[in-house]
């Protein structure tokens, strides 16, 4: 694969970055494109390593390594440094629905993987597979697929996130007539009001949605399933429904002051930042969060953390940090974290080094835990009570946080947002379909409900983008064996 001593001839180009302090004055992604020769030499550091872990998705120490949608890395790598982007775009189609997507902001477990990372810097995967999919509709090579037989069947889809978008790629390919339903006003999920614009921008996800509209998709938007349509009219309408509603009950902090005002969920957050930029005039709605000129404080020191600290910055708070409870990440592998599980390491998000660059520092604080938040005499959160953990592991493996007195600390915050992630799906719409069973243990998608399955996010909880995608991919077959006792899909 590649050029055959390229891994030693070549090192590693990351993706350029608009300056940190420039880019916090807008919403563009901040990231550009390497150059056709930079990839050329990143296609070219591909080792011909027999086994090629980048593509094989797996779980290790309970993170993801390796692709979980099993794209064929060392192929497109190779066609892509031999120059032939279309021939790599038509691998890359194989297996992925929908690359501009992963390409932007999967954390790309495949690079965790590369065997060239045992010693060395991966391949710059992440970077190849977005530079080709943007090629693909630069040059026009990506086109409706309009299917030429329709099987007569129909599938409603409750929930148009990735794994929702995958599933009804795949079945409308298949030639059955496809349906999403989306309570908010715009199909796309978390990729839409998630993600932030700086990350995705929106009208990659909307040429998408266009795109799936002009294969044959029907989307249904501003409807709530068990709210404006019932379970029974699905169930009646269609021949198969798939629920991909995500994991959207939110974890919460149930601690004193709780109540305060000011205090909101990070998605809430996310969602309507995103919703004012879309439609400005969302700005002068009640649920509309503006950020500048007070201190803000992020609890949760994940990517969606991160990315409330990214739109803070662009809403031109004061400050902002964010606490996280675990230590520091160490710079390099431990003995525990080796090749390939996924490298639990130090790095500067795009986020942390914005921050960095305007009020020199990072923003993450480790090992914290927050005792309780403080109101002022109108209801609104002013501070917040800290205290600094000790992270230990017993003989038995079992891991324990433990305070550390004297360590007390009171934080200044007009705005609290807690990321500390998700859980199950909202209950009451399983129960409106007398959903009891979601096939998790069973690695099925079927439930106990005959004809309604259940995929992504609300069948295995919270994951990544690539895993969701994979789900919609696989309960698509599972749908069209059910509806026509065998399947196209490999």
């Amino acid at each position: 694969m590649g050029e055959t001593t390229g891994f030693m001839i070549y090192s590693r180009e990351k993706l350029k970055e608009r300056n940190p302090l420039e880019r916090i004055n807008d919403w563009e992604e901040y990231s550009k494109p390497l150059s056709n020769q930079a990839l050329i030499r990143q296609g070219a550091r591909c080792m011909d390593c027999g086994t090629p872990f980048c593509h094989m998705g797996m779980e290790i120490q309970g993170a993801t390594t390796g692709c979980p949608i099993n794209n064929l890395i060392p192929e497109w790598n190779d066609l892509v440094y031999r120059g032939r982007w279309k021939e790599a775009l038509e691998r890359l189609l194989k297996t992925n629905n929908f690359p501009e997507f992963t390409g932007r902001v999967c954390p790309a477990p495949c690079e965790g993987a590369c065997t060239l990372a045992i010693s060395d810097p991966a391949v710059a995967i992440k970077s190849i597979e977005r530079t080709i999919i943007d090629k693909g509709f630069e040059n026009g090579w990506i086109t409706p697929r309009i299917p030429t037989v329709r099987t007569g069947k129909k599938v409603a889809i409750v929930g148009s996130g990735p794994a929702g978008l995958a599933s009804a790629d795949q079945l409308n390919q298949a030639g059955h007539s496809v349906t999403v339903y989306e309570r908010a006003d715009r199909p796309g999920g978390l990729l839409m009001y998630g993600i932030p614009n700086m990350k995705l921008e929106k009208d990659i996800v909307e040429r998408r949605i266009r795109l799936l509209v002009e294969e044959g998709i029907v989307f249904v938007t501003n409807t709530e399933v068990g709210k404006d349509i019932s379970a029974n009219q699905l169930n009646e309408e269609y021949d198969a429904v798939i629920l991909c509603t995500g994991a959207q009950n939110h974890r919460d902090l149930l601690l004193e002051g709780r109540h305060a005002k000011g205090i909101h969920f990070a998605m809430d957050y996310l969602t309507g930042a995103t919703k004012g930029l879309l439609d400005p005039d969302y700005k002068k709605n009640d649920q509309f969060l503006d950020t500048k000129g007070k201190d803000i404080i992020v609890i949760g020191g994940g990517d969606t953390g991160a990315d409330c600290v990214a739109t803070a910055l662009r809403q031109n708070c004061k400050s902002v940090i964010q606490f996280g409870k675990h230590p520091k990440l160490p710079t390099s592998r431990t003995e525990e974290n080796m090749w390939p599980a996924y490298p639990n390491v130090f790095t500067l998000d795009y986020a942390y080094a914005e921050a960095q660059e305007k009020f020199g520092k990072d923003p993450r604080e480790y090992s914290i835990q927050t005792k309780k938040f403080v109101y002022d005499e109108n209801g609104y959160v002013k501070e917040l009570h800290t205290i600094q953990m000790e992270k230990t592991k017993g003989e038995d493996g079992r891991v324990t946080f433990n305070e550390i007195p004297g360590t007390e600390k009171v934080w200044p915050a007009q705005y609290v947002f807690i990321a500390i992630g998700f859980e199950q799906p909202q209950q009451s719409l399983l129960n409106q379909f007398g959903v009891q069973n979601k096939g998790k243990e069973s690695n099925e998608y079927k439930t106990n409900v005959d004809g309604v399955f259940v995929a992504g996010d609300a069948r295995r909880g919270q994951s990544l983008i690539v895993w969701a995608i994979n789900e919609g991919r696989e309960v698509a077959s599972e749908v069209d064996r059910f509806l026509m006792e065998t399947t196209v899909f490999v």
